[in-house]
């Protein structure tokens, strides 16, 4: 966000639909998929394969792919989330739920999650906001808030990690959800990488209260 038009300011002080609907064209950047899901043969569409492009820059060999295991998980908004664990360490404590960047798409981000894996021996879970790399759906504040739902309840249930265990890290625009989690979960500690204070307070950093309309709180 670089300030907005004088048409968007009247629509987001006159127009209250408007503003959600603003704050996505402003605040979302889906890059084009740097990967791929392919459904395993004999799979019955369950488990499916990771498939990296150009994009994804990779930078290890095949044996690290062997440490990733991707699924797609159901939103409460009905979006199908791309999910990807990485199993980093196999006496890892903690497992880091990662919420990233703008911009970026869970293959781009493979090469630094091994790498922050291996560093601090801790796995990662990670997850594409709807509408980012093979994610469906658009990517909007609400569908923000149920992808990383969704994303928490596969971590707890498919691998059985406790809560204690689970360090929510966000980064950008992924504070956003990362704070939400944190608000209605206990976890073992919350890391906030260049945060946002609000979607408003991005745009007009001199505001100095929360407005109804503001996005992002």
């Amino acid at each position: 966000m670089n300030g907005l038009s004088f048409s968007e300011l009247c629509c987001l002080f006159c127009c209250p639909p408007c503003p959600g609907r603003i704050a996505s064209k402003l605040a979302f950047l889906p890059p084009e998929a740097s990967y791929d899901l392919k459904p395993e043969a004999d799979s019955t569409n369950s488990k499916f394969t990771l498939t990296l492009h150009d994009k994804a820059d990779w930078q290890y060999t095949d044996r690290e792919k062997e440490c990733f295991e991707v699924f797609y998980a159901r939103s409460s908004r009905g979006n199908r989330i791309a999910c990807l664990f990485v199993k980093c360490s196999a006496n890892a404590r903690f497992t880091l739920l990662f919420s990233h960047g703008n911009a970026v798409d869970l293959g781009q981000m493979t090469t630094f999650f091994i790498g922050l894996g291996q560093r601090i021996n801790c796995n990662i879970f990670s997850y594409d906001y709807s509408g980012y790399g093979q994610s469906s759906g658009k990517p909007t504040e609400k569908n923000l808030y149920a992808d990383i739902d969704a994303a928490w309840h596969a971590l707890r249930t498919r691998y059985g990690i406790s809560p204690e265990n689970i360090i929510l890290y966000g980064q950008s625009i992924g504070t956003v959800p990362t704070v939400d989690l944190a608000s209605r979960y206990e976890v073992g500690a919350v890391i906030l990488h260049s945060p946002l204070m609000s979607g408003m307070r991005v745009a007009f950093p001199a505001t100095k209260r929360t407005w109804f309309f503001d996005a992002f709180p």
